[in-house]
């Protein structure tokens, strides 16, 4: 498998994008059966035109093929065999390989889920898709081609940057480019719904569970990131509200409020033009944050590639995916019915309540981001915006959006009233109550004591949403089982979401009373903090596969019985003349005591070591919270309800719709 057949791979798969885009389109348009036919095929060409290229590209990492490029300044022959193939995607012209890939599945899932769509949407919603992935093949090919050659080929290349060398970072990529791409269908819905001047009920039915899916594979990308940064830098912390960290977290955002507006669309009719201006702003974030991570703007520990050349196509592929996608709403939004009205104090008004106070939030981060680049590059200034300021900016939007997910879920549709729903949820406010008054000693600070009582309303919220529907302690035992059977499985997917959001913020919470030292010591010496007694008993030189390891022992006592035994590590790659840090964390699952190994200081008779040493409360729950939200998704799209049984469309009048 050659890189020149990757090469013709790539080539193939642009060309079968191109006529993916341009042929169904004109079948759509025309209401030529035969065009809108070919969508399915051409989707389905094009991906296995990718997975053949990318297959190429990894055949030659696995072989040590360093007569190209991109294997010689990425891998080496002591690089262990799993890192050599997720080193793959750990390069800029790798990943772009993966975002075309996945962007290829999802044009192919689209065609092989989207039967019981009418031909002329999935026609436009599959050539939509091919046009994307088409620029982005192009980008490949042009300014990042995989598979250039090197001559003379050298006998070893220079390795990978160390910090991806991670089982974490391995595998965290790809599920985030799901993620981000994943958004790229309900764009597609989007565009094709502006093309054709309709969104209905239906259109919110089959929009919904690509939405839901892509925010969990974004959500899991994301916890899968911060846990990597937690681990792996041994800086002791888990965001840091860094550019790239945000280039993720701001679609992550839109998306979710993009899936809560969906459903407005489905149930009432409503929101149309609103939901399709998320669609499309979501996936533009995307793309945004591939721009920012490759185009020189931003500098960061993410980042991996600063070509202005590569900027510029990204930026023009940006020109036209995302304004030729604005200029469309703009032409064609106002021909959008309004749909069904509803009260404010109802599900609807909740829902919209969500989406202003979650787009806020994007709106806060996004400026947070952008402003200093933008005041550099036009006034030449140097401006660093921290987390001081996005704490204070977001956590006040974030509250009240925390105290209203209560509420949300158990309105009725169109008109509500809130007597009845607060008295439902006594025992949630109780269990905020007290969680209020342990906050007041447990915690310092205003945010973290309002954000802690703010996590527990959510999550007792959703437990008595959960407990109402099957009349729990109202019901025979039996009878509330046979209800919660019943029960569809996308109720509990969105109580489970819910609730990780209180698990995910918990965590946060406590993590701000975390305790941390940096101490210089003996071997033998102890140190106490936090009530444990870390004490350095050894240091001994350790090799690697392709690094030499100061592994140090530190026993944990407390009260004078052993705790643990931790063995941080300092390791030297050789190959790059880079050093990283191996992070020993011991959790009981509600707390994390977490060191790490510096420098040496002094001489070989009497060395000192430098120790970085943390007590980190509730850490783990951060992720916990991360873990349930993507599995409440998952959930959600197992029911039954999310994936058949959409409405039948209405023909439009005066048409026939083609189906």
């Amino acid at each position: 498998m050659s890189p020149e057949l990757g090469r013709f791979a790539l080539a193939l798969a642009c060309v079968f994008a191109l006529a993916q885009a341009i042929l169904p389109l004109r079948g759509a348009r025309k209401r030529d059966r035969r065009l809108m036919a070919l969508a399915p095929g051409l989707a389905v060409g094009q991906l296995l035109a990718l997975v053949a290229a990318f297959a190429c590209l990894v055949n030659a990492a696995v072989t040590d093929d360093f007569s190209v490029a991109n294997i010689v300044e990425n891998s080496a022959v002591s690089k262990p065999l799993l890192y050599k193939i997720t080193g793959v995607w750990g390069n800029h012209e790798g990943s772009i390989l993966l975002w075309a890939l996945i962007l290829g599945i999802c044009g192919a899932a689209v065609a092989g889920f989207g039967r019981n769509l009418p031909s002329a949407l999935r026609a436009r919603v599959i050539a939509v898709l091919g046009g994307v992935a088409a620029g982005f093949e192009l980008f490949c090919l042009t300014t990042s081609d995989p598979f250039d050659r090197v001559w003379p080929a050298p006998l070893d290349g220079q390795g990978m940057n160390p910090l991806l060398q991670d089982p974490g970072l391995a595998f965290h990529p790809p599920v985030l480019y799901t993620g981000y791409v994943g958004f790229a269908v309900p764009f597609a819905f989007a565009i094709a719904a502006l093309i054709e001047g309709r969104v209905d009920a239906a259109w919110g039915r089959w929009v919904r569970p690509w939405a839901v899916a892509a925010w969990s594979f974004l959500t899991l990308g994301i916890a899968m990131g911060s846990w990597w940064s937690y681990y792996v830098l041994g800086w002791g912390g888990y965001w840091f509200w860094d550019p790239v960290e945000n280039a993720s977290l701001i679609p992550w955002l839109s998306g979710t409020a993009l899936m809560h507006s969906a459903i407005v669309v489905e149930k009432r009719e409503a929101l149309k033009i609103w939901t399709v201006l998320l669609a499309i702003g979501t996936f533009s974030f995307s793309l945004s944050g591939t721009f920012l991570v490759r185009s020189g703007i931003l500098n960061s520990v993410h980042a991996f590639a600063q070509d202005p050349a590569r900027g510029i196509f990204i930026l023009a592929l940006l020109g036209v995916v995302i304004g030729g996608s604005l200029v469309l709403f703009a032409w064609r939004a106002p021909s959008l019915t309004t749909g069904g009205l509803f009260a404010p104090v109802s599900r609807e008004g909740a829902l919209v309540l969500n989406n202003v106070l979650l787009c806020s939030l994007c709106a806060v981060v996004l400026t947070g981001t952008m402003y200093p680049p933008f005041m550099s590059l036009l006034f030449g200034k140097t401006i660093s915006v921290g987390k001081p300021f996005f704490d204070a900016a977001t956590i006040p939007l974030a509250i009240p959006l925390f105290i209203f997910m209560g509420f949300g879920p158990m309105l009725p549709w169109k008109r509500a009233q809130l007597w009845p729903v607060m008295k439902r949820l006594w025992a949630a406010a109780l269990a905020t109550l007290v969680a209020f008054a342990v906050s007041l000693f447990g915690l310092s600070g205003v945010l973290p004591i309002l954000c802690a009582t703010a996590a527990v309303w959510v999550i007792g919220s959703s437990v008595t949403d959960i407990a109402g529907r099957i009349a729990l302690f109202k019901a025979p035992l039996a009878q509330s089982f046979q209800r919660a059977r019943n029960l569809p499985r996308a109720v509990f997917g969105t109580a489970m979401a819910h609730a990780g959001v209180g698990v995910t913020v918990l965590g946060l919470a406590a993590m701000s009373q975390a305790q941390h030292r940096i101490v210089e010591v003996h071997v033998g010496q102890t140190e106490h903090m936090a009530g444990y007694d870390w004490t350095l008993t050894g240091v001994k030189m350790a090799p690697g596969p392709n690094y030499m390891a100061m592994e140090g022992t530190i026993e944990i006592r407390r009260h004078g019985h052993l705790v643990t035994v931790m063995h941080p590590s300092k390791r030297s790659f050789n190959a790059q003349n880079q050093t990283t840090t191996d992070v020993a964390i011991h959790t009981n699952g509600l707390s994390d005591l977490y060191g790490v190994i510096g420098d040496k200081h002094g001489t070989d008779a009497d060395p000192t070591y430098v120790l970085r040493l943390h007590y980190n409360p509730l850490a783990p729950w951060m992720w916990f919270g991360a873990l349930i939200m993507a599995f409440g998704g998952a959930l959600s799209l197992s029911d039954r309800r999310m994936r058949v049984g959409a409405p039948r469309r209405a023909p439009l009048a005066g048409t026939v719709a083609a189906q």
